[in-house]
């Protein structure tokens, strides 16, 4: 951060359960919902909070998350639906209850010369796990109420819509460099040089980093994708047009990594075939959840990768070695502590002989791998991935093309999602809704198992553009 939050920063926070009463009262409860989140990571501004003694944190993730759980609660017409303990609830008690038993066990301090970290203790951990609940309540909310395929179309409008609005204050930090997060809330969110790209500037608006901005950009792309395939329109303008409009704003953002997604989503979801692309995106999350556990096991080729990075562009091949170099010393660190982790207050960080911390922490599953340990590192990312497994199983259970291109599109969006876990550090809010929407669409679709009978997963499934 460069720069001191100013008080305007603290007004929009505060503000924005005006904006969801507004929200919930005026439009459907499932539009209002997306805007509540999707507005706040895109409006709000980052590492700005308040805290209170014994309340988690209040900042752009927790503030819109309480305010669509209020708003949904107050206006769902939707019977509750009593639910079995399964895996997802498993996966979610665990989730909740892992930085408890993180805690208990690293109540040590830690002394480097100078440098003391505090032991974690019990009243940290229940903060933590209360802390990780309120961040969780958007995969909660998807899932309770997007699960419906017209909840998915209206995911994927938001996005197209989003994406042409953002698109203008982007073109002009592209122009006049990242500046809108600065004259708005007082400071800037990441260090400026990080915007600079040869001749010009990756903007990013209010999202904190340029990296964020270009990949959901990138999302955007492929929903308009999807909804060029399906035949909707976006304040009736054509499909086509929208589609290369957006996909133009994402070359002009200077990120290689989220235009190279876009550049094998978008051809997936406009020609392939619905199984096709849910065996693409099931191949994303293993490669996901597999990649950390060959990095602990050095199994993973980074020599092979450096040299062909370096035969492409020296200057990234050297920034590639300089990452495979701070993971390979994160991961020895993380060891120490394989199955729950060092905790909080940078315990699991790399500290020299002087108590000088030479930590560079890029992907999030270096972080959760560190801080929560092995088995907080598997059940974050069987969350986020196990959607994707079970949209797989569901799809002989899709009644049409429509739908099954659309749950075949957002299946793609989370598992990239996931897939950039490693390089980078985005989960927010916004995604964890996307995958709980996935989730509850899965889980609504397989429940439904027993009453269809007639249905043709073959024909449905390679289906393909035109038919």
């Amino acid at each position: 951060m460069e720069g001191t939050p100013n008080l305007f920063a603290y007004v929009a926070l505060l503000s924005w359960p005006l904006v969801a009463l507004v929200l919930y009262r005026t439009r459907p409860m499932v539009e209002a919902t997306i805007w509540t989140i999707l507005g706040g990571f895109l409006l709000l501004p980052v590492d700005v909070s308040i805290k209170i003694p014994m309340i988690p944190v209040f900042d752009k993730n927790s503030i819109p998350n309480i305010c669509a759980l209020i708003g949904c609660t107050a206006v769902s017409r939707r019977a509750p639906q009593p639910r079995r303990f399964g895996s997802i609830e498993f996966l979610i008690a665990i989730y909740i209850a892992s930085p408890i038993i993180t805690s208990l066990l690293n109540a040590d301090p830690i002394v480097i010369d100078t440098l003391t970290l505090p032991g974690v203790g019990s009243y940290d951990g229940i903060s933590a796990a209360i802390g990780e609940f309120v961040f969780l309540l958007s995969f909660l909310i998807g899932r309770r109420f997007l699960r419906n395929a017209a909840d998915h179309e209206q995911i994927l409008r938001a996005l197209v819509i989003s994406g042409l609005a953002y698109s203008l204050p982007m073109l002009f930090e592209m122009r006049f460099s990242p500046q809108l997060h600065n004259w708005v809330y007082g400071f800037h969110p990441s260090q400026f040089v990080q915007s600079l790209r040869e001749d010009g500037y990756r903007p990013m608006v209010f999202t904190g980093h340029g990296l964020i901005a270009a990949f959901f950009l990138m999302t955007t792309v492929v929903a308009a994708t999807t909804l060029w395939r399906i035949r909707v329109r976006v304040f009736n303008l054509p499909p086509a047009g929208v589609t290369i409009y957006l996909a133009g704003i994402l070359v002009l953002c200077r990120s290689a990594g989220a235009l190279v997604y876009g550049m094998i989503l978008t051809p997936l979801v406009r020609f392939a075939s619905v199984r096709l692309q849910l065996r693409i995106a099931v191949l994303l999350v293993a490669v996901a959840v597999a990649f950390p556990i060959l990095r602990t096991a050095d199994l993973f080729p980074t020599t092979t990768l450096v040299d062909i990075a370096a035969t492409l562009n020296r200057e990234r091949a050297e920034s590639l070695q300089y990452r495979f170099d701070h993971e390979k010393s994160l991961l020895a660190r993380a060891n120490e502590r394989f199955w729950f982790g060092w905790g909080r207050y940078g315990r699991s960080r790399v500290y020299d002989e002087y108590g000088i911390d030479r930590s560079v922490t890029d992907g999030y599953w270096i972080i959760t791998l560190g801080q929560y340990g092995f088995i907080g590192f598997m059940i974050q990312f069987l969350l986020l991935t196990l959607p994707v497994f079970l949209a797989v199983f569901a799809l002989k259970y899709v009644a049409s093309l429509r739908e099954g291109l659309t749950l075949a599109a957002l299946s793609l969006i989370v598992a990239i999602g996931v897939v950039d876990q490693l390089p980078n550090s985005s989960v927010g809010t916004w995604t964890l809704l996307l995958t709980g929407a996935l989730c509850g669409r899965a889980e609504l679709l397989l429940a439904s198992r027993g009453r269809v009978k007639s249905r043709q997963p073959t024909k449905l499934a390679n289906v393909r553009i035109g038919q």
